[in-house]
């Protein structure tokens, strides 16, 4: 069921501390950590704690919750010196939504990638 907990997902076992992940930041609801397979210098994974299969059914289930999901990543990426605002040459967001869009983990989450001089050639 959307919304609770599921034990056989990566990111709500993560979520319950029970496979360890490198947090960089944590709210009531959503939490981030370092990707462990990184696309670029700054990579990291903002994730709600419920649990939804993926950016659309968080957004259709809970809008709110989807915003403070981005809301969030924009936090990461100051914090993580990658926006502009932080002195950095900006970042990217990405949700990969089904297997066909390269999502192997089916738990809503956004990717918050920065850093380095070759993320623009690497990605659309």
């Amino acid at each position: 069921m959307s919304g609770e907990p599921q034990a056989d997902c990566l990111f709500c076992r993560i979520v319950a501390r029970e496979i360890p992940a490198t947090v960089v930041r944590e709210t009531e609801t959503t939490l981030a950590f370092r990707d462990i397979n990184p696309q670029a210098p700054t990579h990291v994974l903002v994730v709600p704690k419920a649990h939804y299969p993926h950016a659309a059914a968080l957004a259709d289930a809970d809008p709110a919750l989807a915003g403070t999901l981005l809301a969030e990543a924009g936090r990461v990426a100051e914090e993580e010196k990658v926006a502009e605002s932080a002195g950095g040459a900006g970042y990217r967001l990405i949700f990969n939504t089904g297997a066909g869009a390269g999502q192997t983990v089916f738990h809503a989450h956004v990717h918050v990638l920065g850093g380095g001089d070759g993320l623009r050639e690497k990605l659309v």
